[in-house]
């Protein structure tokens, strides 16, 4: 590690803590979503998909665009300010792509998943397809949520390491 100033290294803690709380709201965000409302929105289809819809239910979507979109504005800043401290810098690169890869299956299953259970609310009746996709995708949605906590915690050695960097 070359010869860092101490602006340097504050600006680089500074925004590994913030891209680390921001982190864990969202964490506190899906378990909380995981534990009380996927059970709720999945025990009844067609009936319980009223909660997902815009406007009529407790539409979360403007909430994970806000979160999401605060959090990756962090972690790249922080990707950027913890730049010249060489093990910092490559966890968070780790850490990012695997943030990145788990986005991208959001947006390509969960998401239009969740879109169609919306647009289903209306109906009267779901086929055995369709109980078995909602099924399918609150297992996922375990694993997925599991897999941000492991992200999250990856960033504890990193926020120690760099508070340590200073001695």
């Amino acid at each position: 590690m070359e010869s860092l100033t101490a602006t340097y290294i504050t600006r680089a803690e500074i925004w590994l803590c913030i891209t680390t709380l921001l982190y864990f709201l969202m964490n506190g965000a899906q378990i909380f979503e995981t534990l009380i409302f996927v059970p709720k929105w999945t025990s009844s289809p067609p009936d319980t998909f009223k909660l997902l819809q815009d406007g009529k239910g407790a539409s979360l979507k403007f909430f994970w665009i806000i979160l999401h979109s605060l959090h990756e504005i962090a972690f790249i800043l922080a990707i950027i300010f913890c730049w010249k401290i060489d093990p910092v810098r490559n966890w968070l690169l780790g850490l990012f792509l695997l943030h990145a890869a788990v986005r991208v299956w959001t947006l390509t299953f969960f998401a239009p998943n969740i879109i169609q259970f919306q647009n289903l609310a209306a109906t009267s009746s779901i086929s055995q397809e369709i109980a078995a996709r909602i099924s399918l995708w609150r297992n996922l949605n375990y694993i997925r949520v599991a897999i941000y906590i492991a992200i999250s915690m990856g960033f504890i050695p990193l926020c120690i390491k760099i508070f340590n960097s200073r001695l």
